[in-house]
Protein backbone atom coordinates (compact mmCIF):
# COMPACT_ATOMS: atom_id res chain seq x y z
CA UNK A 1 0.00 0.00 0.00
CA UNK A 2 2.94 2.40 0.98
CA UNK A 3 4.66 2.09 -2.41
CA UNK A 4 1.09 2.57 -4.37
CA UNK A 5 0.75 5.72 -2.61
CA UNK A 6 4.11 7.04 -3.78
CA UNK A 7 3.72 6.03 -6.72
CA UNK A 8 0.40 7.67 -7.14
CA UNK A 9 2.07 10.65 -5.19
CA UNK A 10 4.96 11.02 -7.88
CA UNK A 11 2.78 10.07 -10.54
CA UNK A 12 0.28 13.34 -9.18
CA UNK A 13 3.79 15.74 -9.33
CA UNK A 14 4.70 14.74 -12.33
CA UNK A 15 1.64 15.59 -13.97
CA UNK A 16 1.34 19.11 -12.28
CA UNK A 17 4.80 19.82 -13.71
CA UNK A 18 3.84 18.27 -16.93
CA UNK A 19 0.42 20.62 -16.91
CA UNK A 20 2.37 23.69 -15.84
CA UNK A 21 5.09 23.61 -18.27
CA UNK A 22 2.78 22.99 -21.20
CA UNK A 23 0.85 26.20 -19.61
CA UNK A 24 3.80 27.84 -19.89
CA UNK A 25 4.59 27.20 -23.25
CA UNK A 26 1.03 27.48 -24.62
CA UNK A 27 0.74 31.14 -23.34
CA UNK A 28 3.92 32.73 -24.55
CA UNK A 29 2.13 35.87 -25.91
CA UNK A 30 4.14 38.49 -28.87
CA UNK A 31 2.19 41.47 -27.11
CA UNK A 32 3.40 40.31 -23.70
CA UNK A 33 4.79 43.99 -22.87
CA UNK A 34 1.23 45.63 -23.91
CA UNK A 35 -0.75 43.53 -22.02
CA UNK A 36 1.46 43.90 -19.09
CA UNK A 37 1.24 47.65 -18.99
CA UNK A 38 -2.06 47.47 -17.56
CA UNK A 39 -2.47 49.74 -14.82
CA UNK A 40 -4.74 47.47 -13.09
CA UNK A 41 -1.98 45.84 -11.65
CA UNK A 42 -1.08 48.83 -9.76
CA UNK A 43 -4.51 49.55 -8.47
CA UNK A 44 -4.94 46.17 -7.15
CA UNK A 45 -1.17 46.14 -5.66
CA UNK A 46 -2.61 48.47 -3.80
CA UNK A 47 -5.82 47.20 -2.70
CA UNK A 48 -3.65 43.93 -1.70
CA UNK A 49 -1.92 46.13 0.32
CA UNK A 50 -4.79 48.44 2.30
CA UNK A 51 -6.36 44.92 2.97
CA UNK A 52 -2.97 43.61 5.22
CA UNK A 53 -2.35 47.16 6.36
CA UNK A 54 -6.48 47.19 7.80
CA UNK A 55 -6.35 43.86 8.85
CA UNK A 56 -2.64 44.89 11.36
CA UNK A 57 -4.44 47.89 12.37
CA UNK A 58 -1.41 49.96 11.63
CA UNK A 59 -2.07 53.68 12.73
CA UNK A 60 -2.42 56.55 10.10
CA UNK A 61 0.87 57.65 10.08
CA UNK A 62 2.60 53.71 9.86
CA UNK A 63 -0.01 53.01 6.96
CA UNK A 64 1.65 56.35 5.05
CA UNK A 65 5.10 54.78 5.82
CA UNK A 66 4.47 51.62 4.31
CA UNK A 67 2.66 53.08 1.49
CA UNK A 68 5.03 55.12 0.33
CA UNK A 69 7.91 53.31 0.45
CA UNK A 70 5.92 50.83 -1.07
CA UNK A 71 5.12 53.30 -4.01
CA UNK A 72 8.26 54.55 -4.14
CA UNK A 73 9.94 50.71 -5.17
CA UNK A 74 7.23 50.09 -7.56
CA UNK A 75 8.12 53.35 -8.83
CA UNK A 76 11.31 53.14 -9.72
CA UNK A 77 11.25 49.70 -10.84
CA UNK A 78 8.77 50.73 -13.73
CA UNK A 79 11.23 53.15 -14.33
CA UNK A 80 14.11 51.16 -14.56
CA UNK A 81 14.65 51.33 -18.40
CA UNK A 82 11.93 53.88 -19.37
CA UNK A 83 13.26 57.21 -21.41
CA UNK A 84 10.71 59.51 -20.74
CA UNK A 85 10.53 59.47 -16.81
CA UNK A 86 13.65 59.99 -13.94
CA UNK A 87 14.29 58.24 -10.73
CA UNK A 88 13.63 59.94 -7.35
CA UNK A 89 17.42 59.74 -6.11
CA UNK A 90 18.90 62.97 -5.81
CA UNK A 91 15.33 64.03 -5.24
CA UNK A 92 14.33 62.09 -1.84
CA UNK A 93 16.28 62.63 1.00
CA UNK A 94 18.62 60.06 1.24
CA UNK A 95 17.61 58.36 -1.82
CA UNK A 96 20.60 56.15 -3.72
CA UNK A 97 20.52 55.37 -6.86
CA UNK A 98 18.64 52.14 -8.18
CA UNK A 99 19.58 49.35 -9.72
CA UNK A 100 19.21 49.37 -13.58
CA UNK A 101 17.79 46.52 -15.77
CA UNK A 102 20.64 44.50 -17.78
CA UNK A 103 21.30 46.37 -20.88
CA UNK A 104 19.88 44.15 -24.42
CA UNK A 105 18.10 41.86 -21.87
CA UNK A 106 14.33 42.30 -21.77
CA UNK A 107 12.57 43.11 -18.65
CA UNK A 108 8.68 43.32 -18.26
CA UNK A 109 8.93 46.52 -15.90
CA UNK A 110 5.45 46.18 -14.82
CA UNK A 111 5.64 42.75 -13.05
CA UNK A 112 9.44 43.94 -11.70
CA UNK A 113 7.39 46.88 -9.93
CA UNK A 114 4.87 44.92 -8.54
CA UNK A 115 7.59 42.63 -7.17
CA UNK A 116 9.07 45.46 -5.44
CA UNK A 117 5.87 46.96 -4.22
CA UNK A 118 4.89 43.40 -2.57
CA UNK A 119 8.25 42.81 -1.34
CA UNK A 120 8.35 46.34 0.84
CA UNK A 121 4.72 46.20 1.58
CA UNK A 122 5.60 42.43 3.20
CA UNK A 123 8.97 42.99 4.94
CA UNK A 124 7.24 46.45 6.31
CA UNK A 125 3.82 44.96 7.67
CA UNK A 126 2.89 41.96 9.71
CA UNK A 127 0.81 39.49 7.88
CA UNK A 128 3.49 38.04 5.87
CA UNK A 129 1.19 35.44 5.08
CA UNK A 130 -1.37 37.79 3.67
CA UNK A 131 1.09 39.09 1.31
CA UNK A 132 2.29 35.96 0.19
CA UNK A 133 -1.47 34.79 -0.16
CA UNK A 134 -2.17 38.26 -2.47
CA UNK A 135 0.97 37.86 -4.15
CA UNK A 136 0.12 34.55 -5.26
CA UNK A 137 -3.13 36.03 -6.66
CA UNK A 138 -1.13 38.64 -8.78
CA UNK A 139 1.79 35.98 -10.15
CA UNK A 140 -1.33 34.35 -11.34
CA UNK A 141 -2.38 37.20 -13.13
CA UNK A 142 0.93 38.60 -14.69
CA UNK A 143 1.43 34.51 -16.09
CA UNK A 144 -1.56 34.51 -17.80
CA UNK A 145 -0.08 37.51 -19.64
CA UNK A 146 2.32 35.11 -21.28
CA UNK A 147 5.13 36.35 -20.11
CA UNK A 148 8.52 34.35 -22.34
CA UNK A 149 10.17 32.61 -18.73
CA UNK A 150 13.37 34.04 -19.08
CA UNK A 151 11.94 37.61 -19.45
CA UNK A 152 9.44 36.58 -16.19
CA UNK A 153 12.56 35.71 -14.17
CA UNK A 154 14.36 38.83 -15.18
CA UNK A 155 11.77 40.85 -13.99
CA UNK A 156 11.20 39.47 -10.33
CA UNK A 157 14.63 39.71 -9.82
CA UNK A 158 15.12 42.90 -10.51
CA UNK A 159 11.85 44.15 -8.52
CA UNK A 160 13.64 41.99 -5.94
CA UNK A 161 16.37 43.93 -6.12
CA UNK A 162 14.77 47.20 -6.60
CA UNK A 163 12.54 46.67 -3.48
CA UNK A 164 15.65 45.20 -1.07
CA UNK A 165 17.64 48.46 -1.74
CA UNK A 166 14.11 50.62 -0.79
CA UNK A 167 13.82 48.40 2.44
CA UNK A 168 17.93 49.39 3.15
CA UNK A 169 17.12 52.79 2.48
CA UNK A 170 14.01 52.94 4.73
CA UNK A 171 15.85 51.35 7.35
CA UNK A 172 17.39 54.69 8.06
CA UNK A 173 14.60 56.89 9.04
CA UNK A 174 14.66 56.57 12.67
CA UNK A 175 11.62 54.89 12.85
CA UNK A 176 12.95 51.61 14.48
CA UNK A 177 14.54 53.96 17.12
CA UNK A 178 11.02 55.61 17.83
CA UNK A 179 9.77 52.47 18.72
CA UNK A 180 11.72 52.66 22.13
CA UNK A 181 11.20 56.07 22.98
CA UNK A 182 9.45 57.24 26.12
CA UNK A 183 5.46 57.82 25.50
CA UNK A 184 3.93 60.79 26.12
CA UNK A 185 3.83 62.50 29.63
CA UNK A 186 0.61 63.88 31.16
CA UNK A 187 0.72 66.97 32.31
CA UNK A 188 -2.12 66.90 35.01
CA UNK A 189 -1.42 69.77 36.64
CA UNK A 190 -2.47 71.78 33.33
CA UNK A 191 -5.56 71.53 32.11
CA UNK A 192 -4.71 73.17 28.84
CA UNK A 193 -3.09 70.11 27.81
CA UNK A 194 -4.05 66.97 26.13
CA UNK A 195 -5.30 64.04 28.42
CA UNK A 196 -6.67 60.34 27.12
CA UNK A 197 -10.49 60.36 26.34
CA UNK A 198 -13.07 57.62 26.25
CA UNK A 199 -13.96 55.25 25.66
CA UNK A 200 -10.30 53.12 26.12
CA UNK A 201 -8.16 56.10 27.85
CA UNK A 202 -5.51 54.74 25.39
CA UNK A 203 -2.09 55.92 25.61
CA UNK A 204 -1.17 59.21 23.06
CA UNK A 205 -0.52 58.03 19.84
CA UNK A 206 3.17 58.33 17.83
CA UNK A 207 4.01 61.34 20.40
CA UNK A 208 8.20 60.80 18.87
CA UNK A 209 6.61 60.58 14.84
CA UNK A 210 7.97 64.30 14.24
CA UNK A 211 11.77 62.32 14.56
CA UNK A 212 10.92 60.25 11.72
CA UNK A 213 13.41 61.27 8.68
CA UNK A 214 11.32 63.47 6.50
CA UNK A 215 11.52 62.71 2.31
CA UNK A 216 11.28 66.32 1.42
CA UNK A 217 10.95 68.83 4.13
CA UNK A 218 14.00 70.15 5.93
CA UNK A 219 12.84 69.48 9.24
CA UNK A 220 9.73 68.35 10.70
CA UNK A 221 8.87 72.09 11.68
CA UNK A 222 9.52 73.11 8.28
CA UNK A 223 5.86 74.14 7.76
CA UNK A 224 4.38 75.32 11.36
CA UNK A 225 0.62 76.77 11.13
CA UNK A 226 -0.77 79.34 12.91
CA UNK A 227 -0.54 79.04 16.70
CA UNK A 228 -3.65 77.54 18.35
CA UNK A 229 -6.38 79.39 19.80
CA UNK A 230 -5.26 80.97 24.12
CA UNK A 231 -6.46 77.88 26.31
CA UNK A 232 -9.64 79.73 28.18
CA UNK A 233 -12.20 78.42 30.52
CA UNK A 234 -13.86 81.54 31.06
CA UNK A 235 -17.22 81.62 28.93
CA UNK A 236 -16.61 84.77 27.21
CA UNK A 237 -13.03 83.35 25.89
CA UNK A 238 -12.40 82.91 22.09
CA UNK A 239 -11.57 79.13 23.19
CA UNK A 240 -14.49 78.86 24.96
CA UNK A 241 -16.46 80.17 22.11
CA UNK A 242 -14.54 77.53 19.45
CA UNK A 243 -15.64 74.56 22.06
CA UNK A 244 -19.53 75.80 22.45
CA UNK A 245 -19.41 75.83 18.89
CA UNK A 246 -18.11 72.16 18.08
CA UNK A 247 -20.86 71.30 21.60
CA UNK A 248 -23.65 73.20 19.14
CA UNK A 249 -22.54 71.45 15.79
CA UNK A 250 -23.09 68.16 17.61
CA UNK A 251 -26.20 68.94 19.47
CA UNK A 252 -28.27 70.42 16.65
CA UNK A 253 -26.90 68.13 13.77
CA UNK A 254 -28.31 66.98 10.50
CA UNK A 255 -28.43 63.14 8.82
CA UNK A 256 -26.11 64.70 6.25
CA UNK A 257 -23.84 66.42 8.75
CA UNK A 258 -23.89 62.67 10.53
CA UNK A 259 -23.31 60.47 7.64
CA UNK A 260 -20.51 63.01 6.48
CA UNK A 261 -18.61 62.45 9.93
CA UNK A 262 -18.62 58.86 9.46
CA UNK A 263 -17.86 58.94 5.53
CA UNK A 264 -14.78 60.11 6.45
CA UNK A 265 -13.99 59.16 10.17
CA UNK A 266 -11.22 56.71 8.28
CA UNK A 267 -10.22 55.43 12.01
CA UNK A 268 -8.14 52.37 11.61
CA UNK A 269 -9.32 50.76 14.94
CA UNK A 270 -12.62 52.35 16.89
CA UNK A 271 -13.85 50.35 19.93
CA UNK A 272 -17.93 50.77 20.58
CA UNK A 273 -19.72 50.60 22.60
CA UNK A 274 -22.39 48.12 22.96
CA UNK A 275 -24.19 47.33 26.44
CA UNK A 276 -21.69 44.70 28.26
CA UNK A 277 -19.87 44.24 24.59
CA UNK A 278 -16.75 46.09 23.00
CA UNK A 279 -17.14 46.02 19.40
CA UNK A 280 -14.08 46.50 17.03
CA UNK A 281 -14.10 48.42 13.64
CA UNK A 282 -11.17 48.24 11.54
CA UNK A 283 -11.64 50.85 8.63
CA UNK A 284 -8.88 52.02 6.34
CA UNK A 285 -6.81 55.27 7.69
CA UNK A 286 -7.23 58.45 5.85
CA UNK A 287 -4.18 57.53 4.14
CA UNK A 288 -5.89 54.56 2.90
CA UNK A 289 -8.63 56.56 2.13
CA UNK A 290 -6.36 58.95 0.15
CA UNK A 291 -5.01 56.40 -1.58
CA UNK A 292 -8.14 55.14 -3.09
CA UNK A 293 -9.02 58.43 -4.41
CA UNK A 294 -6.30 58.37 -6.44
CA UNK A 295 -6.94 54.70 -7.26
CA UNK A 296 -10.21 56.17 -8.36
CA UNK A 297 -9.39 58.93 -10.05
CA UNK A 298 -6.47 57.18 -12.51
CA UNK A 299 -9.58 55.01 -13.51
CA UNK A 300 -11.61 57.10 -14.43
CA UNK A 301 -9.57 59.51 -16.59
CA UNK A 302 -7.69 56.22 -18.14
CA UNK A 303 -4.51 57.10 -16.90
CA UNK A 304 -1.26 54.56 -17.98
CA UNK A 305 0.59 53.04 -15.91
CA UNK A 306 3.18 54.94 -16.16
CA UNK A 307 1.07 57.93 -15.06
CA UNK A 308 -1.11 56.06 -12.53
CA UNK A 309 2.41 54.83 -10.41
CA UNK A 310 3.32 58.68 -11.09
CA UNK A 311 0.15 60.15 -9.15
CA UNK A 312 0.31 57.85 -6.96
CA UNK A 313 4.45 58.03 -5.66
CA UNK A 314 3.66 61.98 -5.49
CA UNK A 315 0.19 61.68 -3.16
CA UNK A 316 1.89 59.30 -1.08
CA UNK A 317 4.95 61.45 -0.89
CA UNK A 318 2.90 64.49 0.42
CA UNK A 319 0.52 61.89 2.59
CA UNK A 320 4.37 61.01 4.66
CA UNK A 321 6.00 64.27 4.74
CA UNK A 322 2.15 65.86 5.83
CA UNK A 323 1.98 63.67 8.96
CA UNK A 324 5.36 64.41 9.99
CA UNK A 325 4.30 67.94 9.81
CA UNK A 326 0.93 67.62 11.56
CA UNK A 327 2.63 65.55 14.48
CA UNK A 328 5.56 68.08 15.03
CA UNK A 329 2.77 70.01 15.94
CA UNK A 330 0.19 68.23 17.62
CA UNK A 331 2.68 67.63 20.45
CA UNK A 332 3.90 71.03 20.24
CA UNK A 333 0.58 72.68 21.10
CA UNK A 334 -0.35 69.66 23.14
CA UNK A 335 -4.33 70.84 22.50
CA UNK A 336 -7.01 69.20 24.43
CA UNK A 337 -9.52 67.62 23.08
CA UNK A 338 -13.36 69.01 22.99
CA UNK A 339 -14.44 66.04 24.60
CA UNK A 340 -12.85 67.14 27.60
CA UNK A 341 -13.11 70.74 27.53
CA UNK A 342 -16.72 70.07 26.87
CA UNK A 343 -17.53 67.64 29.01
CA UNK A 344 -15.97 69.69 32.19
CA UNK A 345 -17.44 72.95 31.13
CA UNK A 346 -20.44 72.88 29.41
CA UNK A 347 -22.21 69.43 29.63
CA UNK A 348 -20.48 67.12 31.35
CA UNK A 349 -22.32 64.06 29.66
CA UNK A 350 -22.13 65.25 25.88
CA UNK A 351 -20.08 62.97 23.67
CA UNK A 352 -18.79 63.43 20.45
CA UNK A 353 -20.15 61.43 16.76
CA UNK A 354 -17.31 59.31 16.39
CA UNK A 355 -14.69 57.96 18.86
CA UNK A 356 -11.52 60.62 19.82
CA UNK A 357 -8.60 59.37 18.33
CA UNK A 358 -5.93 58.89 21.11
CA UNK A 359 -3.69 62.28 20.26
CA UNK A 360 -3.81 66.14 20.88
CA UNK A 361 -6.27 68.07 18.74
CA UNK A 362 -4.12 71.04 17.07
CA UNK A 363 -3.97 70.79 13.96
CA UNK A 364 -6.41 68.00 12.61
CA UNK A 365 -4.42 65.29 10.84
CA UNK A 366 -7.30 64.35 8.28
CA UNK A 367 -7.08 67.90 7.13
CA UNK A 368 -3.55 68.35 6.73
CA UNK A 369 -3.20 65.04 4.97
CA UNK A 370 -6.15 66.34 2.29
CA UNK A 371 -5.06 69.48 1.91
CA UNK A 372 -1.42 67.36 0.70
CA UNK A 373 -3.60 64.76 -1.21
CA UNK A 374 -5.57 67.38 -2.81
CA UNK A 375 -3.22 70.04 -3.90
CA UNK A 376 -0.98 67.36 -5.18
CA UNK A 377 -3.95 65.82 -7.31
CA UNK A 378 -5.21 68.81 -8.67
CA UNK A 379 -2.18 69.43 -10.17
CA UNK A 380 -1.60 65.63 -11.24
CA UNK A 381 -4.92 66.00 -13.41
CA UNK A 382 -4.47 69.48 -14.54
CA UNK A 383 -7.86 70.64 -13.68
CA UNK A 384 -10.99 70.09 -11.27
CA UNK A 385 -11.62 66.87 -11.68
CA UNK A 386 -14.96 65.56 -10.76
CA UNK A 387 -14.63 62.41 -8.91
CA UNK A 388 -16.55 59.88 -7.52
CA UNK A 389 -14.98 57.81 -4.09
CA UNK A 390 -16.39 54.75 -3.29
CA UNK A 391 -13.51 54.20 -0.96
CA UNK A 392 -16.52 53.60 1.94
CA UNK A 393 -18.48 50.99 0.10
CA UNK A 394 -16.87 48.33 1.54
CA UNK A 395 -17.90 49.51 4.84
CA UNK A 396 -21.44 49.98 3.67
CA UNK A 397 -21.62 53.65 3.08
CA UNK A 398 -22.69 54.49 -0.35
CA UNK A 399 -20.18 56.50 -2.37
CA UNK A 400 -19.93 60.14 -2.51
CA UNK A 401 -19.32 62.50 -6.09
CA UNK A 402 -17.22 65.81 -5.89
CA UNK A 403 -17.09 68.63 -8.46
CA UNK A 404 -13.22 68.65 -7.14
CA UNK A 405 -10.27 67.59 -5.31
CA UNK A 406 -10.30 70.45 -2.91
CA UNK A 407 -14.17 70.21 -2.67
CA UNK A 408 -13.17 66.57 -0.94
CA UNK A 409 -10.71 68.19 0.89
CA UNK A 410 -12.52 70.94 2.83
CA UNK A 411 -15.58 68.47 3.58
CA UNK A 412 -12.85 65.70 5.17
CA UNK A 413 -11.54 68.38 7.19
CA UNK A 414 -14.94 69.79 8.49
CA UNK A 415 -16.20 66.76 8.87
CA UNK A 416 -13.96 66.17 11.89
CA UNK A 417 -15.82 68.99 13.56
CA UNK A 418 -18.80 68.01 12.49
CA UNK A 419 -18.13 64.25 14.35
CA UNK A 420 -17.15 66.50 17.24
CA UNK A 421 -13.46 65.44 17.59
CA UNK A 422 -12.37 68.98 16.12
CA UNK A 423 -12.64 72.72 16.84
CA UNK A 424 -12.77 74.63 13.63
CA UNK A 425 -9.18 76.51 13.56
CA UNK A 426 -7.68 72.73 13.63
CA UNK A 427 -9.37 71.95 10.51
CA UNK A 428 -8.88 75.28 8.70
CA UNK A 429 -5.14 75.89 9.35
CA UNK A 430 -4.60 71.68 8.89
CA UNK A 431 -5.72 72.00 5.32
CA UNK A 432 -3.67 75.15 5.10
CA UNK A 433 -0.39 73.09 6.40
CA UNK A 434 -0.96 70.66 4.10
CA UNK A 435 -1.05 73.18 1.56
CA UNK A 436 1.67 73.80 1.67
CA UNK A 437 3.43 70.50 2.06
CA UNK A 438 1.30 69.46 -1.30
CA UNK A 439 3.39 72.46 -2.85
CA UNK A 440 6.43 71.44 -2.07
CA UNK A 441 6.28 68.16 -3.41
CA UNK A 442 5.26 69.60 -6.75
CA UNK A 443 8.15 72.20 -6.87
CA UNK A 444 10.51 69.35 -5.69
CA UNK A 445 9.46 66.10 -6.81
CA UNK A 446 10.59 66.29 -10.85
CA UNK A 447 9.28 62.67 -12.54
CA UNK A 448 9.56 63.67 -15.92
CA UNK A 449 12.88 63.99 -18.34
Amino acid sequence: MNVLKTTRTTCVLALLLLVWSCQTAEKSNPNYQKEAANPEFLHQSLVSLTKVIKHDLFAPMIAARIYTYAQIAAYEALNAQTPQYQSLAGQIKDLPEMPKAEAGKDVCLPLAAVKAYFKVGKQLTFSGDSMDVEWGKMMTEFKKVGIPKEVFDRSIALGDTIGGTILKWSAGDNYAPTRSMPKYTIKQQNPATWRPTMPDYADALEPNWNKIRPLLMDSAAQFKPTRPTTYDSSKTSKFYKEAFEVYKTVADSTPERIATAWYWDDNPIATLNAGHFNIIRKKVTPTGHWMWITMYACRQQSKDIFETSEAYVKVAIGLFDAFISCWDEKYRSEVVRPETYIGQFIAPQWTPIIVTPPFPEYTSGHSCVSGASSTILTDVFKTNTAFTDSTEVQFGIPPRSFKSFDEAAQQAAISRMYAGIHYRPACDNGITQGQAVGKQVLAKVKTKK
